[in-house]
């Protein structure tokens, strides 16, 4: 095409739309752009109901006004995923893992500032709702799983669960992947460390148990605010803070080595939170810590944007401002090795600072190196018979 026939697309990385109500039970409330499609359509939940209003059929996008004034609910759709390989491998400085288990691809906890939103792009969906509502669902995880510990090729280290998304979202409970990664795991006695925001952690306490038995599992319960309000509009769909606490309580009281993540730490809006939340935590018994500066790459800087401007209109430029500024040259996000984590600047001392002597004043020390010693193959079993 030539001329004015041409289509416009719209730009990659565009900026949010003015403020409207909130979602409820969502992090996000609207989808930009894809990078990678340069074809993209907006069309909100509002659009949704009102075109099946006019039809008369009830909207499968969309539920009923759970507060008048409030935009609908959006419905998550589950979609399976076919992948072949189940154990992810990265060469990151800043990771302390090398390979880990991802049963799920998109999360429905919703946390707005979360740096996996990204990745849904490359699927051909949107970093915003579509990341939260639209969920892909590896249901041959475990199996996979079995079948790349049984290769000689696997030589035994930890495993971290999940690397990039919760292993413990709200569907876990019915479909039950990261249990039976966790049997799998088990049954081989090879290391996992689990991360999560999600009580529902201490529904596997039993198979914890057994690896921790081994030197061989630890879990850490990632709390960024004890504030509850806070939380609801922050992380919609994870466990509260009190019942993270309770999920700490129960995982060391029946001996798995437990930690907290204080992450993201948001300068301006939770900082100044990081002392209680190491206290609370280590009475509620946690051993070691650990904490990473909010990170907003590509469509996430705009989703948080907005995400202020809807909820702490008044905050916004302030916590902007810190952001900028342990990120250096004005941007809200450097993924530079060694900074992206932790960030630079006087604010990032202060907040290193605070943790450090948070963890210090609460007995706090550090993560346990987890034991690959008993790991063990059934093909290496039999032959002992």
């Amino acid at each position: 095409m030539t001329g004015s026939n041409k289509p416009k697309y719209r730009p990659v990385i565009e900026e949010a739309p003015p403020p409207s109500p909130a979602i409820h039970g969502r992090g996000a409330s609207w989808s930009p752009a894809n990078r990678f499609e340069k074809l993209h359509v907006d069309l909100g939940d509002v659009d949704v109901v009102q075109i099946d209003q006019e039809r008369e059929q009830p909207s499968s996008a969309a539920a009923t006004y759970a507060v008048p004034g409030e935009r609908p609910r959006r419905a998550t759709q589950y979609f399976r995923d076919g992948t072949k390989t189940i154990i992810s491998r990265n060469n990151s400085p800043d990771v302390g893992f090398e390979t880990s288990v991802n049963p799920y691809r998109g999360c429905e906890h919703g946390c707005i500032y979360c740096y996996a939103r990204p990745t849904h792009e490359y699927l051909g969906f949107s970093a915003g709702l579509d990341f939260e509502s639209k969920i892909m669902v590896k249901t041959e995880a475990a199996e996979l799983l079995r079948s790349e510990l049984e290769s000689p090729r696997w030589k035994p280290q930890v495993l971290v669960m999940s690397g990039v998304t919760d292993p413990y979202q709200p569907v876990e409970k019915k479909l039950r992947i990261t249990r039976g990664c966790l049997e799998v795991l088990a049954e081989f006695r090879n290391p996992v460390a689990i991360i999560t925001k999600n009580r529902l952690v201490t529904r596997d306490l039993d198979l914890l148990c057994e690896l921790a038995g081994f030197g061989a599992a630890a879990v850490n319960v990632s709390v960024t605010s004890l504030d509850p309000k806070l939380q609801r509009v922050l992380e919609p769909r994870t466990s509260s803070p009190e019942a993270r606490l309770d999920a700490i309580n129960q995982l060391r009281a029946a001996g798995v080595p437990t930690g907290v993540m204080v992450a993201p730490i948001i300068p301006g809006l939770t900082d100044h939170e990081v002392p209680k939340i190491l206290k609370a935590c280590a009475q509620a018994g946690a051993q070691f810590a650990g904490y990473t500066i909010v990170r907003l790459p590509w469509a996430v800087a705009p989703l948080f944007e907005h995400w202020l401007e809807e909820h702490f209109p008044d905050r916004k430029e302030k916590v902007l401002g810190r952001i900028r500024d342990l990120r250096g040259n004005d941007r809200l996000n450097n993924s530079q090795w060694h900074l992206r984590m932790t960030g630079e600047g006087i604010f990032a001392e202060q907040i290193a600072s605070l943790f450090e002597i948070g963890c210090r004043r609460t007995g706090i020390g550090e993560r346990p190196k987890l034991s690959t010693a008993s790991f063990r193959r059934q093909k290496e079993q039999l032959d002992l018979f």
